[in-house]
């Protein structure tokens, strides 16, 4: 039996080894997310239960090749392809899902977000009610995948597929709660990323139970292009092997690996971002799980504090009339701006390191961040567009 080892027991050995009295000063490590972090975690106030995900195992998405049909179970599909049989297809394009007809073998999920996310705020109901009304698992996307490209914040990215869900039931009625798929791009903060995946399924759950329903959300995960370099493909892969971990082990119920060149990709980089997923799947097993990170004190208490963040944001965007009001107004934008701007700078400063980037970089900046950013879009920017 291990001795249980108390605050105070931690405090001294610490004092000890740092020798100094001041540790919590040193140890301390700030944060663009607002979320406190403490050096050491010895309980955690609210246990969690468990977070169950839809899925029994996650699923291992390729982008289609035919070369790869026979052996890989999930594909997602930008173009119709014939003679599919027992896939899980994610149909990538609005056209294909329009006109794709599914057969009794396969299972579809449809990634179309039907919102404009630009400052007309506009919800393409008609597309809406056309893909529901095809015998897909799920079908519509709620899409944050372009907020976090964007630099948003993960309690942003939260709040908004919230209140984008919320807009959804107003259409739609809360049946739809059961057909909604939702898209996440992960970043490199790996306990947070956890985190972010976990406190989503905590933030959904208590949106349907205020329709009467206890919904798990279907989450599809995707690696981010926020913190990835067009000039060091090899440490992309290093990055994306890490978010795809971080998916996992939060309880996604499907990932999928964008390519780790940003420049130059071929059908050899395609299928080697891929393999990442298998290596994970088959060697550490973490895609079975339902909740990998229960019981993690420190993954517990950060879960909490963004699920409340994120609620808190929500009601916010309420308050205010919704997604799509506070997109007509630029609200968003801003939001996203801001946050993005304080982001780039912390990695002009070295406050957030990337190799090859910032630390030990290759290129002195070429961009400012009034050439990057715009206030009025939320766009996609890699934090090494700076560099490159």
């Amino acid at each position: 039996m291990f001795t249980k080892t108390s605050l105070s027991d931690w405090e001294n050995l610490v004092k000890k080894q740092l020798k100094t009295e001041d540790i919590y000063s040193l140890l301390s490590k700030e944060n663009l997310e607002g979320i406190e972090v403490k050096p050491y975690y010895d309980s955690v106030s609210r246990p969690l239960r468990n977070l169950p995900k839809v899925e029994e195992s996650t699923q291992l998405v390729a982008k289609y090749h035919e070369d790869l049909q026979e052996n890989v179970f999930a594909f997602l599909l930008d173009e119709n392809v014939e003679d599919l049989e027992e896939k899980v297809i994610f149909v990538n394009n609005k056209d294909l899902a329009e006109h794709i007809s599914p057969n009794e073998s396969d299972r579809y999920f449809s990634l179309i977000d039907i919102f404009s996310d630009d400052s007309k705020g506009e919800i393409k109901v008609q597309l809406g009610k056309e893909l529901l009304a095809k015998d897909f698992s799920r079908n519509l996307c709620v899409d944050v995948s372009l907020h976090q490209n964007s630099g948003a914040a993960i309690y942003q990215q939260l709040g908004i597929a919230l209140a984008k869900t919320k807009d959804l039931t107003e259409i739609f009625g809360a049946d739809i709660l059961k057909k909604l798929i939702f898209r996440f791009a992960i970043g490199g903060n790996y306990f947070f990323e956890i985190a972010k995946v976990r406190a989503f399924k905590l933030l959904f759950n208590q949106l349907s139970k205020e329709f009467g329903l206890d919904e798990i959300p279907y989450i599809f995960a995707e690696t981010s292009l926020r913190n990835k370099s067009k000039n060091d493909a090899e440490n992309n892969l290093i990055r994306s092997t890490l978010e795809l971990s971080a998916a996992m082990i939060g309880g996604a119920d499907a990932v999928f690996t964008n390519d780790f060149k940003i420049e130059n990709s071929d059908a050899l980089s395609e299928e080697i971002s891929f393999k990442q997923q298998i290596v994970l799947a088959y060697e550490s097993i973490i895609n079975v799980f339902d909740d990998a990170g229960n019981g993690s004190y420190y993954i517990e208490n950060i879960t909490q504090q963004f699920a409340e963040k994120s609620w808190k944001l929500f009601l916010e965007i309420e308050a205010a009339g919704g997604y799509c009001e506070m997109l007509k107004t630029g609200l968003v934008q801003k939001k996203i701006y801001e946050h993005a701007v304080l982001e780039q700078k912390w990695v002009q400063e070295g406050k957030l390191k990337l190799i090859g980037v910032n630390l030990y970089p290759k290129l002195e900046p070429t961009k400012t961040v009034e050439e990057m950013y715009s206030e009025k879009e939320i766009k996609p920017v890699r934090l090494a567009q700076m560099f490159e």
